[in-house]
């Protein structure tokens, strides 16, 4: 329990042993120096030199004396000021400090705990866990969907409902497996959020089942040989800035994911021995992966390196050289092509290469490895990155032949 205190340097003035009633309080006059009047149960009124009149409550908390504002009279009036008193009382009572609780709850409402910047700590503080092109990814998402309309919210403040109506949204653009994957993200960050202490509850998690779910994902792909031929020819004759022409001659080559291909830079090519080395931190197994150069794709690099040579990135944004190609670029040169995403992705070219080869006749282990696919033990994987690494060689300029025989045929397939 709270014990009520007076031995403040302010001067109180006694109204009888009564508390205070409304008439009184309109009667009390500002002085040279500030004054205060009891009510009753450490609520006072403070009588400003200006004229201005605030509610306080006097308290004592483990021995310490305090004391806390309620607000200013006439805005608050005396029948509300008993009721905040009484609230504040009940705080005691249960051991809650009213003034610690209530910078407490200010702070939640600073800017740094407004959810953009709560996201990007968390997106800061966890990407070198995940690949270059997912972290890249996860915070466009954010950027796109989520900070526009909730950026400068409190985390705390942010319930399921209204989270919600920022998915709906995207769900409105027909772009059901994105909202899915959004809301994926939030949870993360409302997850982090709980263990910082900031929120007690993932918002997220509670709108599982809310959303239209998406239909099965298909990454269209063409694995006929004369469609194969024929898009390479459209490849041929794309009219992409140059960079992009080479990214997509590239990518039937190699057929690596896509955001490793637009990830790719300069120092890991090494022409002398043939080999494109990704490092583990840009793999999405995390683990090491090598690419034989065939000389088809070598001769392409040989003739972008003195564009975009100087550079980071073999592949850089058409808009700034210190940035790599954006995820869509590919994407939209294919469909100024006439692919549809129901014909052909640009994750496609890996579909393409596994089942050719396979059909082909090429050991499934080995494509399996070039793939990137098959090792999930990260310790095995570590030293396991080179394995079938001579087939792989072979196999890889093969399939670069194949392709160039297939561009080279003139006809099509109906």
């Amino acid at each position: 329990m709270c014990t009520l205190f007076y031995n403040f340097s302010l001067s109180f003035q006694q109204v009888g042993l009564k508390m205070l009633n409304s008439n009184q309080i309109k009667s009390l006059t500002s002085k040279t120096t500030r004054y205060a009047v009891s009510d009753d149960r450490g609520l006072y009124l403070e009588i400003m030199p200006t004229g201005k009149k605030v509610w306080r409550l006097r308290y004592s908390f483990k021995g310490s004396n305090n004391r806390i504002s309620l607000g200013p009279y006439p805005k608050i009036s005396l029948s509300d000021a008993r009721k905040k008193r009484d609230e504040l009382r009940i705080q005691l009572a249960n051991g809650i400090d009213p003034q610690e609780k209530r910078r407490q709850e200010k702070a939640l409402t600073d800017e740094k705990y407004h959810f953009e910047n709560i996201a990007r700590e968390w997106h800061k503080k966890f990407k070198s866990r995940w690949t270059e092109g997912h972290a890249e990814l996860t915070l466009t998402r954010l950027e796109n969907n989520v900070f526009p309309y909730l950026g400068k919210t409190p985390i705390s403040e942010i319930t399921p409902p209204r989270l919600l109506e920022v998915l709906r949204l995207i769900e409105k653009r027909g772009a059901l497996e994105t909202a899915k994957r959004v809301r994926g993200i939030c949870s993360m960050v409302f997850r982090y959020a709980i263990a910082c202490g900031l929120v007690e509850r993932d918002s997220a998690q509670d709108l599982q089942g809310a959303l239209t779910p998406p239909k099965g994902k298909h990454l269209a792909s063409i694995t006929g040989p004369k469609k194969v031929g024929q898009l390479l020819r459209d490849i041929d004759g794309c009219k992409a800035h140059f960079s992009v022409y080479c990214a997509l001659q590239l990518a039937p080559l190699v057929f690596v994911r896509p955001g490793e291909l637009r990830h790719a830079e300069w120092e890991e090519f090494d022409f002398a021995e043939k080999i494109w080395r990704i490092p583990a931190h840009k793999m999405k197994m995390r683990s090491t992966h090598l690419v034989p150069l065939s000389e088809q794709a070598i001769r392409i690099l040989m003739e972008l390196k003195p564009l975009t040579g100087e550079g980071k990135y073999v592949f850089p944004s058409v808009r700034s050289k210190t940035i790599p190609m954006s995820e869509n670029t590919l994407t939209v040169a294919l469909r100024r092509l006439g692919y549809s995403g129901q014909e052909m992705t640009v994750h496609g070219f890996r579909s393409m290469a596994s089942t050719l080869l396979n059909e082909l006749g090429w050991n499934r282990d080995a494509i399996e490895r070039q793939l990137a696919h098959c090792e999930r033990d990260s310790v095995r994987a570590a030293y396991n990155y080179a394995e079938f690494l001579p087939e792989r060689r072979r196999m890889m300029q093969a399939w670069a032949d194949y392709l160039e025989e297939l561009k080279n045929e003139n006809e099509t397939e109906n």
